[in-house]
């Protein structure tokens, strides 16, 4: 699944080669990706874990095409994102690439349905109702579509979140800490639904989480440590990704 090679290989939803990333210049300059190449399939949930400053909420923003790599190189689908700039690479976005973060960052104003489709309407698409209809039922708001954020839980609202990722048909949705504001019964639900997106609907997730609960519901779990890439578990219990996490940097 993950390869140090500096060149992409066969086909995969996201390939990272070579990727580096420093914020600030000259002697200030801190490093927060160093040299990270890895690949992740197409209909696979990954989840990436490191310590505060490990650099993996930088992978994420790399790899979606939030932040441009100092040097190295990205393809996320069959597009080499990482030399896409301004209009380019913000239409990709808006059309090939889903975010759910911890903040809902839905619309009090419009309903559930035009939350969801409000990347389709930036984008001047028109909206497949069937489609609609269908990945409302596949997030567990068949029938809520009409009613307002502030009427559903906080756990149905990170649904209605995770079925405006999924509506362009994304090569990949990227989360940033999607259970971080929910309760462990609602984060159970939550991450239950984007397993489901995998193996139902065939979607790549890659998820950053600090919490080794959360890490467990994805196939592979991906380590950080200063930057480099410090070992994946794959199939791992709670216990071995905590086990695997006290020791990050001393390999």
């Amino acid at each position: 699944m993950f390869t140090d090679a500096d060149e992409f290989s066969a086909p995969a939803a996201l390939q990272l080669a070579g990727v580096s990333k420093s914020y600030g210049s000259g002697p200030a300059a801190v490093p927060a990706l160093r040299n990270v190449s890895l690949a992740v399939p197409q209909g696979s949930f990954t989840a990436i874990m490191g310590p505060s400053g490990s650099g993996k909420s930088t992978l994420l923003q790399c790899a979606a095409g939030l932040d441009a790599p100092d040097q190295g190189r990205v393809l996320l689908g069959e597009t080499e994102i990482s030399r896409l700039r301004g209009k380019a690479l913000t239409r990709f976005r808006r059309d090939h690439v889903g975010f759910v973060f911890q903040a809902y960052n839905l619309l009090p104003q419009l309903t559930v349905s035009r939350n969801v489709t409000l990347p389709l309407l930036l984008a001047g698409h028109a909206t497949d109702a069937v489609w609609l209809e269908y990945v409302l039922e596949s997030v567990g708001l068949g029938g809520f579509g009409e009613r307002k954020p502030q009427e559903l839980s906080g756990g149905q609202q990170q649904r209605a979140a995770i079925a405006r990722a999924l509506i362009t048909r994304p090569a990949a949705v990227f989360a940033d800490e999607p259970t971080g504001a929910l309760d462990s019964g609602t984060a159970r639900q939550v991450l239950d639904l984007l397993r489901h997106t995998v193996s139902e609907l065939g979607q790549t997730v890659v998820m950053v989480t600090h919490d080794p609960v959360a890490a467990v519901a994805a196939d592979t779990v991906v380590f950080l440590a200063d930057g480099q890439l410090d070992g994946s578990l794959s199939g791992a219990t709670v216990h071995e990704v905590t086990e695997h996490v006290a020791y990050l940097g001393e390999r």
